[in-house]
């Protein structure tokens, strides 16, 4: 049975379809890694970007590797503190894509301590909730998408890293409990789980010879992921390409977790 309330979808014009023109975008963690690549994806197409980072202004980003906040509009903010996110007041008051890309992890067995362990819970999980909550309303009156960035660690064990894989596979419940709580406010909730992307977070891999070609052996793609990869998978789900895809999470891996 159809729902009388939900709206009928205009014809999809597909030559349009990825034009951003006029939308507006934040990318929370969008100053460096797969993030920055998402912003200057949406930037590229048209919209206008609003990226946010830890660092006190842009220009601390300027000889990171990764990082391109050129035509961004950069905002610092504290995302383990959720009174920081309560209290910021925004440059913008219509929100078209909301893209939560924030994401940090503790090496050398920091997560197997509680400071560790509730720090990269807070960020990775807890902050995906927070800003989608601060959020809402906007995504609410634009008939807006939420887009989640978690991880294949959301699927599978990261022995090393307890809190890390705990949060990514929390991220991906939330993803489908928000679809499915919003959709019939016109939010759609979709996610992307990245494979093993080469960005500073993951150098402790890709840098190390005998762990980077180990792990390249389990990729059936044969390489790395890049950050472009993440945004066009990203882009799909804000487009209305995607208008009839809520809640689910994609797997973008390059193949890694069919094995």
């Amino acid at each position: 049975m159809t729902n009388p309330a939900a709206p009928t979808p205009a014809p999809l014009r597909y030559a349009s379809a990825l034009d951003f023109s006029g939308k507006t975008v934040l990318v929370v963690g969008g100053s460096s890694g797969i993030g920055n690549g998402i912003a200057q994806a949406f930037r590229a197409l048209g919209a206008q970007v609003h990226a946010w980072g830890t660092r006190p202004s842009a220009a601390d980003y300027a000889d990171e590797e990764g990082s391109d906040l050129e035509g961004l509009h950069y905002t610092p903010l504290d995302l383990a503190d959720q009174g920081a996110i309560d209290a910021h007041v925004p440059a913008f008051d219509r929100l078209d894509v909301l893209v939560l890309a924030q994401g940090i992890v503790a090496y050398k067995r920091g997560e197997f301590e509680m400071p560790g362990f509730d720090r990269v819970l807070r960020v990775n999980l807890g902050s995906l909730m927070g800003c989608a909550l601060k959020f809402h309303p906007m995504l609410r009156a634009a008939g807006g998408a939420l887009i989640t960035v978690s991880s294949t660690a959301g699927f599978r064990s990261t022995r090393g890293n307890p809190a890390y894989a705990a949060s990514k596979a929390g991220a991906v419940g939330l993803t489908r409990t928000l679809g499915e709580a919003w959709a019939g406010e016109g939010i759609r909730v979709n996610g992307i789980a990245p494979g093993l992307v080469d960005t500073k977070l993951t150098k402790v891999t890709t840098a190390v010879p005998a762990r980077r070609d180990a792990m390249l052996s389990r990729i059936p793609a044969g390489r790395f992921g890049l950050p472009q990869d993440m945004a066009g998978a990203a882009l799909f789900l804000a487009s209305p390409l995607a208008a009839y895809v809520t809640g689910q999470t994609l797997i973008v891996d390059g193949g890694l977790t069919l094995a």
